[in-house]
Formats: C-alpha cells, sequence, structure tokens
C-alpha cells in the first residue's frame, strides 16, 4: 500500500515546515553532510546550518548521499556557529545540543519547545565546549548497546524523527 494511502494526510498536510533547524558544527564527512540533508528533507526541516569545517555543497561526495535533497533543503554556511547559535536565540529558538552529556535529558522525556535548532558536532569530538555551553537543553538518546554511540547522521534522522512525531501530536491537539 502506498505511503499516501497509509498516512494521516490531514496531520501531514497541515504541516508546512517542521519548526526545526539543524546545525552541524565541524562535521567532517561529507557523506554524513549529504545524510543530513537528506534527513532535513525527509522531515520537512527549516533550515540546515553547516558551520566550521563541515563542508557545503556543491561536493561531489555530499551529492552522492545527498541525492539532489541538497537543491532542495535550504541551507547556509558560518565559519561563526557561536554567532549564529546567538541569531537563533534572538528568533527564540529553543538550543538543543545533542550529546551525551551529565545534564542531557533523554530523547523521549524532552518537550521541545517550538522553534527549536538541534546541535550535532564533530563524529569523534562532539560539539565544541562553546556551543555546548550556549545550550539551552542537552538531549541523549537512549542507548542499551555498548558502545553508547551512534554515527551522528543516524543520530540526526532519530531525533529528527521523533521531533518530528512529538510536532504532529501538538498539531492534532
Amino acid at each position: 500500500m502506498p505511503w499516501q494511502a497509509t498516512r494521516s494526510s490531514a496531520v501531514y498536510d497541515a504541516i508546512e515546515r517542521l519548526p526545526a533547524s539543524i546545525l552541524l558544527e565541524n562535521v567532517r564527512s561529507m557523506y554524513n553532510v549529504g545524510a543530513f540533508f537528506r534527513t532535513a528533507d525527509a522531515c520537512g526541516a527549516a533550515r540546515l546550518y553547516l558551520c566550521g569545517i563541515t563542508a557545503a555543497p556543491p561536493k561531489k561526495a555530499i551529492t552522492k548521499t545527498a541525492l539532489g535533497s541538497e537543491d532542495v533543503v535550504p541551507w547556509e554556511h558560518t565559519w561563526d556557529a557561536a554567532g549564529l547559535v546567538g541569531r537563533l536565540r534572538a528568533e527564540s529558538c529553543e538550543i538543543a545540543a545533542i550529546e551525551t552529556s551529565p545534564r542531557a535529558i533523554d530523547l523521549f522525556d524532552w518537550q521541545p519547545r517550538f522553534p527549536v535548532a538541534l546541535l550535532f558536532g564533530h563524529e569523534t569530538d562532539g560539539l565544541s565546549p562553546q556551543l555546548s555551553a550556549m545550550a539551552d537543553t542537552h538531549v541523549r538518546i537512549p542507548m542499551l548497546g555498548k558502545k553508547h554511540s551512534l554515527n551522528v547522521a543516524v543520530a540526526g534522522g532519530v531525533v529528527m524523527f521523533e521531533l518530528l512525531r512529538k510536532y504532529r501530536v501538538l498539531c492534532t491537539r
């Protein structure tokens, strides 16, 4: 059965864009960047921010995983991630660092305040201390395995689809 026939179309049709943006700080793999473009498109994210050494289109490796979504997802690049976070806060965005930290709350317990900006960091080093400190909320994905980690692009997909689910619930109230 096609997706159109199985979804609650009235709810999804009412959502033009998910009021959530994704900020990538120093994500080094262009394949991960491309995967974030795909996820941002799939979830209807408002914007994708590429910061620091995070590569920006056009790049062959981004295109390989983005599959054209880099042409439809609004995006911008800046070297000044902290300045961007300050601008997003001034626009009333909740700033949510997606990383395990002592103050992190479980993704499934988090009640986001829309609009929200999700911050994802370097594949091994995470967010810079400066950006981490600027976050209103730290959110962790619950993990049962021994490694306690996911690829950053996979983590982005998990968080974005949970955010879409929570926003959909808000829209049906």
